[in-house]
């Protein structure tokens, strides 16, 4: 059978009734052992015949059934083990994508468990759970009741299939809720329903679960009666949007200061400079990175930033603010004011999970406790939790759900715990959480797309690219360097010119756009480095072995080849992609040492010699062009053989070879660059950096006039003097 879905569409001034037909059946299986109706097939029981009770306020046989809410605020509930034998829906699961994809994915993954026992009920297109909207009724509205239409057609369904069964070890469906209006309603029609933090906390063997309850709906109470709200109420989204329309408000977005937590600014498209805003009450809940609405106040109430250095110290005493008139006063009056706001509306949250450590209440019993972000830049969080004793010596992870204006700090609820202070592996992965590092294991989908072992260089390969393994080309990298991607060679030629090559490993042969291996590439972007290990952009097949240009082992690779005369002049440019065999792969002191003792004379010797004394002439060129040399000093750890652990720092040594690789590197850009625009101009992008606004040189400024020197001039080898809107720098270069 069929019916129709009427929509009615606004188009350039005109209305659209949009007719839409929408078929039902009678035959969508219910997904559970139980049942004895319908044609299930056996990889469609997912619900289980039996399922054993947990909960002590439902001491009996159940399915659960979520709404919308429940999955969008209780995903970290979700995704424990407790919860099993769940009934999703297809109402819940299209809400749940338009509103959050990220948390649709998380669920996909849970349903996808065969473990958690989570089924898709797809009731929009079953004829006796499929509910029309009724005139004048929300979508909202409309879509609770078809949850609520759904748990009943389940009771009615499987109580067929259960005559046999006794009444007490009849399976029954409960609801989850914590729309109170929505719950209110399917007691009225006799369903069994609860609120997800009722159920949860009675949920029996399985500690800890209570913690990860979000505190999105909680109603924060004040620890003292009568007491005024800490800050004030956000403006509306309508007030907000008038606002920004009629100029008043400007919208932007919030940089929370790491120095001083009583200080942000909000950066505000098209303004030279960044809003100043100042104060518990200014800030008025905001977190960094939030997008925000801010109400500029007048010139003559515009401030300085504070030059005190200041930390949050509070605990969970009690919901006051101290005073800060004290603290705002203590600016530096020789810096230009900037404009000063008020944050007045939050458009856009951005909160994320954090890590950081649990700050015990001192209350013995309590579980109200605080917890401390790793990242300055973030308020203290507080949660609830049961775990302090276990969770206080361990850094764990929070998310932030409310922040009600009669508390001092946010409401968040406990996510996992990530292992115990000062662990290496527990530290290095705080590290990898707050900087955003995607550091998970390879999928499966991802390992699919590598290539099948032993990988060998065919016939057709060889007639496809420009055979270069007879060429004497070498790599010089830092030691230990196992991704190996570029390499070089040398060659002079009889009319005295040199022939020059650049080659880097075609990763591209092994990696085809759009394939799962090129997506994850791009959403990791990039290899990243820790002191004793690296987060791999690919998986160590194509990055340590096909797509590294070790010695002494053919590669494919994309190659730029110059004709050079001795004066570093181009001659000819070409491009071709190719095979070669690297004849070693050096480090940069192996290669400096080869060039530098004159008595080795072989081709990889003279090779290096050749690219050295070019690069020498290319950079002296390009510095005299006007190139700017940004460099600073590295540093390198040694490690413990065995353990891995860093036993000693020390500053990498630079030497010739390494601007020697540079410069060719640079070299083989330019070239790059230069024929994509000849031959695709629609494709060539220009990266070119905007004028740095005035504002980004005030902290510059600033910390030059607090810079105090207590050793004579004479122990500096270098001295740079700055003048930027009249504040005088001097930056001493040891």
């Amino acid at each position: 059978m069929w019916t129709t879905k009427t929509f009615l569409k606004k188009r350039k001034g005109s209305v659209l009734k949009i007719v839409r037909e929408h078929y039902l059946r009678d035959d969508i299986w219910c997904g559970s052992d139980i049942c004895t109706i319908c044609a299930h097939q056996n990889e469609e029981l997912v619900l289980e015949k039996n399922p054993q009770p947990k909960n002590k306020k439902f001491p009996f046989p159940h399915y659960i059934v979520l709404d919308t809410c429940v999955v969008l605020n209780q995903i970290n509930v979700l995704e424990e083990d407790a919860l099993c034998n769940v009934i999703v829906v297809q109402t819940v699961l299209e809400e749940v994508k338009h509103r959050s994809s990220s948390v649709y994915k998380r669920l996909l993954d849970i349903v996808g468990n065969p473990n958690r026992k989570f089924y898709v009920f797809v009731n929009e297109h079953h004829k006796d759970t499929y509910v029309e909207r009724e005139p004048g009724e929300k979508v909202n509205d409309r879509n609770d009741r078809a949850i609520r239409v759904s748990v009943a057609w389940y009771e009615s369904h499987l109580m067929s299939s259960q005559a046999d069964r006794r009444k007490r070890d009849r399976v029954k469906v409960i609801l989850l809720t914590d729309d109170v209006d929505s719950k209110q309603k399917a007691e009225n029609e006799g369903l069994h329903v609860a609120t997800i933090s009722d159920y949860v906390r009675n949920v029996e063997d399985c500690p800890g679960l209570e913690d990860r309850l979000s505190q999105h709906n909680t109603t924060y109470e004040l620890q003292a009666g009568g007491r005024e709200p800490l800050f004030p109420a956000h403006f509306t989204p309508s007030q907000i949007h008038q606002g920004i329309k009629s100029g008043k408000l400007l919208q932007g977005s919030f940089l929370a200061s790491r120095e001083n937590f009583l200080e942000g600014q909000v950066n505000v498209e098209g303004q030279d400079k960044m809003i100043l805003v100042q104060g518990r009450v200014g800030l008025n809940r905001a977190v960094d990175g939030d997008i925000v609405a801010v109400k500029l106040l007048p010139e003559e109430e515009w401030s300085v930033p504070s030059h005190m250095v200041l930390q949050d110290e509070g605990d969970d005493s009690e919901d006051v603010l101290e005073e800060e008139n004290a603290i705002l006063k203590s600016k530096d009056e020789r810096v230009a004011k900037l404009p000063t706001g008020h944050i007045v509306g939050i458009i856009r949250r951005k909160w994320r999970q954090y890590c950081g450590i649990l700050q015990k209440n001192p209350i013995e019993g309590s579980v109200r406790h605080i917890f401390v972000p790793a990242e300055r830049k973030v308020p203290k969080v507080r949660i609830e939790t049961q775990q302090a004793d276990i969770l206080s010596s361990q850094r764990i992870i929070v998310t932030i759900d409310s922040w009600p204006r009669n508390s001092r700090y946010p409401l968040g609820h406990f996510v996992r715990a990530l292992g115990t202070i000062g662990d290496k592996d527990t530290e290095n992965e705080v590290l990898l959480l707050e900087h955003d590092v995607p550091h998970s294991k390879f999928s499966e989908a991802v390992l699919s797309c590598l290539p099948k072992l032993p990988w060998v260089i065919t016939e057709k390969d060889v007639q496809s690219r420009v055979d270069l393994r007879h060429v004497d080309i070498c790599s010089v990298d830092p030691p230990g360097c196992t991704d190996i991607d570029d390499a070089l060679h040398c060659k002079e030629l009889e009319n005295g010119n040199y022939d020059v090559g650049v080659h880097i490993a075609d990763v591209s042969h092994f990696i085809r756009p759009g394939t799962a291996i090129d997506k994850e590439a791009a959403l990791r972007a990039t290899t990243v480095y820790l002191v004793d290990k690296r987060i791999d952009m690919v998986p160590e097949l194509l990055s340590s072995n096909l797509c590294s240009l070790r010695g002494n082992e053919e590669r494919f690779a994309f190659s730029c080849i110059w004709e050079l005369t001795s004066e570093a002049e181009i001659v000819s440019t070409r491009f071709c992609k190719s095979i070669i065999r690297s004849r070693q792969a050096m480090t940069y002191e192996e290669a400096q040492i080869k060039i530098d003792d004159l008595t080795q004379n072989d081709t990889l010797s003279k090779s290096l010699r050749g690219l050295n004394s070019l690069a020498k002439i290319l950079k002296k060129r390009r510095i005299e062009n006007g190139a700017l040399v940004l460099a600073s000093p590295e540093i390198r750890f040694q490690v413990d053989s065995e353990t891995q652990d860093p036993i000693e720092v020390e500053a990498k040594k630079l030497r010739e070879t390494n601007s020697m690789v540079e410069e060719f590197m640079l070299l083989a850009n330019i070239y790059v660059a230069i024929k994509i625009l000849e031959d695709f101009p629609e494709c060539a992008m220009l990266r070119r950096h905007p004028k740095l606004p005035v504002s980004n040189f005030e902290p510059f400024i600033k910390a030059g006039r607090n810079l105090v020197c207590y050793q004579p001039l004479s122990v500096y080898t270098a001295t740079i003097h700055c003048k930027i809107n009249q504040g005088i720098c001097m930056v001493l270069v040891t």
